[in-house]
């Protein structure tokens, strides 16, 4: 539909009929060749955005479908980077797709898979940590961003690369890459990152769903830590684009009324003063960061920025 390498039609009705996580195992294939995946623009502009504020050991990008924030984190991140997401379609994309140096095409491991009996899960054995150095040989949106920089951001499953209970463990080159297959809201690590970064996930999670949210992110950064993503100005109200997403919103609406299971996908879903309200009560300290390679709107705001929620180094 969007390009020749892209998803038909009917396997985007396929897709928008199926719950999120199906969806997007769906979808996964032929991610790449749709205008749901996050543009280099506005990757590259949060690279550099990052690098001001930076470096980093350890970073996490959240919700992170065929791995495309991954490469920004490689650009920060000195130890190692992890991908977290709960489509597993998504998630094997990523890894064989992934241009960053030292990933490797290994299993992804999984969070969320039912233990065999006798096993040792995250939730017993404490926490997971970012990718080791030593390898084991195991197996459009809210109006902060489109929703889908990576994919989907609800459940999502494991660890491909980190090093903890039950998990495999994945080394590579400097920084080290793993993939977890893992539920956004229920993160199998604790305190093991220095930056999370997240791009166009939001429009994946209802208002209600922002507390437990940033807690989770609050929770698996380290004191000082720094969450990241960028916010997109709204459009003019009356606009082409104004019009085209508040549609979108109400055919979601409508279809999550009458079908089931829910696709939960909106764009304008989230408040940008709700989202910082948010932050702040999830115990961060909230900065704007203005991304100049967007320019500014007549009265002078800027078309983009990045928001650097920062957790407090004594707490």
């Amino acid at each position: 539909m969007f390009s020749p390498e892209g998803p038909s039609l009917r396997e985007l009705a396929v897709q928008a009929l199926s719950s999120v996580e199906r969806g997007y195992d769906l979808l996964a294939p032929k991610f790449d060749h749709t205008p749901f995946r996050t543009p280099d623009r506005v990757l590259d502009a949060v690279a550099v955005a990052l690098e001001g504020i930076g470096p980093f050991d350890d970073g996490l990008d959240l919700c992170c479908g065929t791995g495309a924030g991954v490469e920004v984190l490689a650009r920060v991140c000195r130890e190692s980077v992890t991908g977290v997401d709960f489509s597993a379609g998504m998630l094997e994309v990523a890894r064989r797709r992934s241009p960053v140096a030292g990933s490797t095409a290994l299993p992804v491991a999984d969070s969320m898979a039912r233990p065999a009996a006798g096993a040792v899960t995250p939730a017993a054995a404490g926490s997971v940590a970012p990718p080791a150095a030593d390898p084991v040989e195991l197996p459009p949106a809210d109006p902060l961003a489109p929703p889908a920089a990576g994919s989907a951001s609800a459940p999502a499953d494991g660890v491909a690369g980190a090093p903890s209970a039950g998990l495999p463990v994945v080394a590579s080159a400097s920084p080290r890459v793993g993939w977890v297959r893992g539920d956004a809201r229920a993160l199998p690590f604790t305190g093991a990152f220095d930056l999370v970064v997240s791009f166009g996930a939001f429009g994946h999670f209802l208002p209600r769903e922002l507390p437990a949210l940033f807690g989770q992110v609050h929770s698996v950064l380290r004191p000082g830590g720094v969450f990241a993503f960028p916010v997109l100005a709204p459009p003019r109200p009356g606009s082409p684009l104004f019009w085209t997403l508040l549609g979108f919103d109400a055919v979601m609406r409508v279809r999550n009324a009458v079908w089931r299971p829910r696709f939960v996908m909106y764009y304008r879903a989230l408040r940008f003063g709700d989202v910082c309200r948010e932050l702040e009560r999830a115990g961060f300290r909230v900065e704007f960061h203005a991304l100049p390679a967007f320019g500014r709107r007549g009265d002078g705001s800027p078309r983009a920025r990045m928001i650097a929620a920062h957790r407090p180094t004594s707490e």
